[in-house]
């Protein structure tokens, strides 16, 4: 009974220390883009040591692993969207709003892919049933929260005195918090592509570790060489200090490498709802990170847009696992379920 237990806490344990360990990625990129070191100096940094880390486990693990053209060019596709795309324009939303408003739109994800996946004939819904309602009813909630976190920033919560609507400031910081909300929300709808992009390459390629690898080399890549076009000055590739070398170190090897071979582990042993069913914490994470290490204050529209999107997310998590255990009750072919249960 005892080592039941003992098992069943791993993965929640394990689940904890991947959302800790990403907020402190979060808070110190915001701080070193705060010093003012470039997004796309970061991206490729950070890709390059993922890729390092990576390579030997997949030769490990997955030596079997066979790949062709086909593979090649659906994974370099995937780097550009997953991630040279997606990263670039998460980190410039990051610098101009806080690492706090910036993870309340990684919840919003699941609601983006799921809207997505609708005309492709990935996602099907049928409103007689409750799982169909749930995740439709999550979505309009996640939409209304996500508009209330790019339309409303509200007083600050830990000092309201310091609130001036009036002031030239205060108007140009609002400014700053709409652009930044734009780049999030270009950000989320490029990952949402990749996880519908994802869908071809795990069917063709269904090896985690190399694919992830293989995709990291070629982001570095693509980083590298938009780097090399938009900034001609070399001094751009040198590392600042201490701070700036252990953080982009910390973000490639944790945030892009161990946190990944961790939540694959947890996907594997309790599936992906489960999986996705932290995404808050890291924001939780983020904002007691924020307040400490970098005074950021926290407004109200962000934790009342937050509760909706969170809301709104485990709405559709919640249709998605009744609907994953009414495929499984059905008496079809195992090919079969697995299609139309994806």
């Amino acid at each position: 009974m005892l080592f039941n237990f003992h098992e069943q806490l791993k993965p929640v344990l394990v689940m904890i220390i991947v959302n800790l360990a990403l907020s402190v990625v979060n808070v110190f990129l915001k701080k070193i883009l705060n010093e003012g070191m470039d997004h796309l100096t970061i991206l490729t940094y950070r890709q390059a040591i993922a890729s390092i880390f990576l390579a030997p486990i997949a030769c490990i693990f997955e030596r079997e692993s066979k790949i062709d053209r086909h593979i090649i060019c659906l994974l370099f596709f995937s780097a550009l969207v997953g991630v040279t795309l997606t990263q670039h324009l998460y980190l410039l939303g990051l610098e101009y709003t806080s690492a706090t408003f910036s993870c309340a739109f990684l919840n919003i994800m699941p609601v983006f892919t799921f809207i997505m996946a609708l005309p492709l004939g990935m996602e099907k819904v049928s409103m007689q049933s409750k799982s169909a309602k749930a995740k439709v009813l999550g979505t309009f909630v996640c939409i209304g929260g996500a508009l209330i976190l790019i339309l409303y920033k509200g007083i600050p919560l830990i000092n309201p005195q310091s609130h001036k609507v009036t002031t030239p400031a205060s108007a140009s910081s609002l400014k700053k918090w709409i652009i930044g909300s734009i780049f999030l929300t270009a950000s989320c709808v490029f990952w949402s592509s990749w996880f519908l992009i994802q869908e071809k390459v795990g069917k063709k390629y269904p090896y985690r570790y190399s694919s992830t690898a293989i995709t990291s080399f070629f982001a570095t890549i693509q980083s590298a060489i938009l780097n090399l076009i938009i900034h001609r000055n070399n001094a751009k590739w040198i590392l600042k200090g201490k701070l700036q070398i252990m953080t982009v170190v910390y973000s490639g090897l944790v945030g892009s490498g161990l946190c990944y071979v961790a939540m694959a582990w947890c996907v594997k042993q309790k599936g992906p709802v489960f999986t996705a069913a932290f995404a808050p914490l890291l924001q939780m994470f983020v904002a007691v990170l924020d307040l400490c290490i970098l005074q950021e204050e926290i407004y109200l529209g962000s934790v009342v847009g937050s509760v909706f999107v969170i809301s709104g997310m485990y709405m559709l998590l919640w249709g998605k696992s009744k609907e994953r255990e009414q495929c499984a009750l059905k008496d079809i072919p195992e090919s079969q379920k697995d299609e139309e249960c994806h």
